[in-house]
């Protein structure tokens, strides 16, 4: 199944519902050839995804520069990329080491400054337009601003704001782990989109709360990353990760549960984790984060691999999902 185009909010970009998430080509955790990151961008393709989102976060500036290469020949209307700000790149020359402290495996050639200030948001997205090889930028999303949500809301917005008017960025948006500031700024201003991680998947529904309703009701898109919860809902198994730590008992039991529901239905875990998301209105793509051309295949097989309803009704009957809960229809 080709990954169908949903409107982002209320804005003119349209994404795919599946999104490559590039993190991965950035040297996350492991070493990824320039030939493998190419390789996986070009398999995404090929399997119908053209939403593709980076950071300058993701290996100093590697996922932003093997993402920019890989899609240089691709027609420039055809795909969507998005990127964030609010750590800026500051070169360390002759610094020894690496950048693994910080979960990259690259060298340490620069470092990271928090920055949510007009001048160091705009500065932020010059360099990413540089290092992607492009003349503007799809969707331009605030990074981790936990922190920092002054200068986020009072600077970081406005020039935001700023720039989508002048046609160097599409949209614009705030990506986060958490749903409550995700909330304020729907609340407060005026932005396009919304990157929630790991907060509304099988095993995390907290964005329903709140963020989720709340973006509907003010026509804010929103993209899921994190359906597989960094693992645990991947290969439930003891050992596995839940938000990169080891998954507690309870956690992973639940996990074992919806795995079980899963297979006496014919369903892959990981397709009815992917596809969950999407069964609300406001969720436009789910992210997956793609380190090989056979990762980027087979999340493109499990996002097309139907789910049926009666796999959604077992899980609220046994107590796996909450009843109210919304649900999507079969892929296909």
């Amino acid at each position: 199944m080709t990954p169908r185009l949903n409107a982002l909010g209320r804005s003119t970009v349209r994404v795919t519902e599946l999104a490559f998430g590039a993190a991965a080509i950035g040297n996350l955790f492991t070493a990824v050839t320039d030939a493998g990151a190419e390789q996986a961008v070009h398999a995404a393709w090929d399997a119908g995804v053209r939403y593709f989102d980076t950071a300058p976060h993701y290996g100093l500036g590697l996922s932003e520069r093997r993402l920019g290469a890989a899609l240089r020949s691709r027609p420039r209307n055809e795909y969507v990329v998005s990127t964030k700000a609010g750590r800026v790149l500051e070169p360390t020359p002759g610094a020894p080491g690496d950048d693994l402290a910080n979960g990259f495996a690259v060298p340490a050639t620069h470092r990271r400054r928090w920055d949510f200030s007009a001048r160091g948001v705009r500065r932020s997205i010059e360099g990413s337009l540089e290092r992607l090889g492009l003349d503007r930028i799809d969707i331009v999303y605030l990074h981790d601003p936990d922190d920092h949500a002054g200068p986020a809301l009072d600077q970081a917005y406005p020039e935001l704001a700023r720039m989508r008017e002048e046609g160097t960025v599409g949209a614009i948006g705030v990506g986060m782990n958490q749903a409550d500031l995700l909330a304020r700024f729907i609340r407060e201003t005026d932005i396009d989109a919304v990157l929630l991680a790991g907060r509304y998947t099988l095993l995390d529904q907290r964005g329903l709360t709140e963020l989720l309703p709340l973006a509907a009701d003010r026509g804010v898109g929103v993209v899921i990353g994190g359906v597989f919860n960094s693992g645990l809902l991947a290969d439930p198994r003891p050992g596995a990760t839940y938000d990169y730590t080891a998954a507690p008992p309870d956690l992973l039991s639940r996990a074992l549960g919806l795995k079980a529901v899963c297979e006496r239905h014919g369903v892959p875990l990981r397709a009815a984790a992917l596809r969950f998301p999407l069964g609300h209105p406001a969720v436009a793509s789910v992210l997956v984060g793609t380190r090989s051309a056979a990762e980027a295949r087979d999340a493109a097989a499990m996002l097309g691999h139907p789910v049926p309803d009666a796999l959604w009704a077992e899980l609220k009957e046994r107590g796996l999902l909450p009843a109210d809960v919304p649900t999507p229809g079969k892929a296909g």
